[in-house]
């Protein structure tokens, strides 16, 4: 485990089911980061995604300029930018614009692109996706900690002279997270560059047959070991997960409230639209149960998402965020009474903030019975005294 407050969150693709009203999907999105910002979580990454139909936000950065207005404290990621779509010089100046426009509130994480469909619009080659993440987020580094101009000749976009004409309003500059999932691509860029991880995939949805690390603890490792050949050093409190979480007073209540809403998100988008294996062979309403026994959701209380997270400490060796993949399998109460839950009795175990109460509690607990005879002799020694003076 970290020695740091665990920062705790959401990962905001967003998943909204076929068949909704997607302008008020999109308002309930951002209505939950201000219920969030309410709740003391810490932060929220915002995807980007082109196709699918399900996830809506095309534009992280337009998305957290809106919501940073309507939220005081929370900070905002993009999770993530797609940099094979982008410019880089593009990709720095709108990130440097949000960081003063939200007075240091803005992380940028970024990926290859998660979506093919998304990149056969554009006409980008999958196999080169990852190359380009790395070259981009290479000039995107320059041009946020240099001042030299940089002219740099792709195939894919080209520089001439180019310089950032506003720095950042963080210093050096805003954090930066790479996407991490099945491939070893994202925590060797990690470790090259000195950045936070996002591991995506890793526990939200199982593609295990496609996975590069048998273990959390194998996946870290490259990392470190990038990050000793770079002269860098990567951190695990900048290491954040991000699972499926669903919870209610009970186990069972949780289970009924998210049945459906898990069968739509895993059967309809993940296997029938995106192409991952099918990770349940039977009826999409047993989905949920193969999940939970699993270990891949936790769908239950707060105790069995404590269980959860101390159990991920263990096979990860440390990390420093949870995030809890925002879906919606329930109701909007039951959805917004899972995150308040999380806030309530969740957090506080792994943020240091419970002990000194219990320490204080104890402490009063066991002079009660010496203190309240104190208050009792001081209260009669009160009363004694204005009889006297009646005398």
């Amino acid at each position: 485990m970290t020695n740091q407050r665990m920062k705790f969150g959401t990962f905001l693709a967003p998943f909204h089911r076929l068949g909704e009203n997607p302008t008020v999907g999109l308002e309930r999105d951002l209505e939950l980061l201000e219920h969030l910002d309410r709740l003391d979580f810490d932060e929220a990454w915002i995807g980007e995604h082109h196709s699918g139909g399900w996830e809506t936000i095309s534009s992280p950065e337009l998305f957290i300029a809106n919501a940073a207005a309507r939220t005081k404290y929370i900070k905002l990621g993009t999770g993530v930018i797609s940099l094979p779509y982008h410019n880089p010089l593009m990709v720095a100046n709108r990130m440097i614009l949000l960081d003063h426009l939200t007075r240091g509130r803005v992380m940028m994480g970024v990926g290859p692109g998660a979506l093919a469909t998304d990149a056969h619009m554009l006409g980008i080659d999958p196999l080169t996706q990852r190359e380009r993440m790395d070259e981009s987020l290479g000039i995107i580094m320059r041009l946020l900690t240099e001042t030299t101009p940089i002219t740099h000749k792709s195939d894919w976009f080209s520089l001439n002279d180019a310089a950032v004409h506003l720095k950042p309003y963080t210093r050096p500059h805003f954090p930066i997270s790479v996407a991490a999932a099945q491939s070893p691509s994202g925590m060797v860029l990690a470790g090259k560059h000195g950045a936070g991880v996002l591991s995506l995939g890793l526990k939200s949805y199982t593609v295990s047959n496609e996975s590069y690390s048998n273990t959390l603890k194998d996946f870290w490792e490259i990392a470190e070991n990038t990050a000793k050949q770079h002269d860098k050093e990567v951190r695990r409190e900048n290491w954040r997960i991000v699972i499926v979480v669903h919870l209610a007073s009970s186990r069972e209540k949780a289970m009924e409230q998210a049945r459906m809403g898990a069968a739509y998100y895993q059967r309809d988008y993940f296997e029938n639209t995106m192409g991952f294996d099918s990770v349940y062979d039977g009826p999409p309403e047993k989905i949920i149960d193969a999940m939970v026994e699993k270990g891949t959701w936790v769908i239950g209380t707060p105790d069995d998402l404590i269980d959860a997270i101390k159990q991920l400490n263990i096979e990860t060796g440390g990390f420093g965020g949870l995030l809890v993949q925002a879906t919606e399998f329930a109701t909007r109460d039951e959805i917004l009474n899972s995150y308040e839950l999380i806030s309530r009795y969740v957090a506080p175990e792994f943020q240091d903030s419970l002990p000194s109460l219990t320490r204080s509690q104890k402490w009063s607990a066991d002079l009660r019975h010496e203190l309240m005879e104190k208050r009792r002799q001081s209260v009669k020694k009160a009363g004694d005294k204005y009889d006297q003076s009646k005398k």
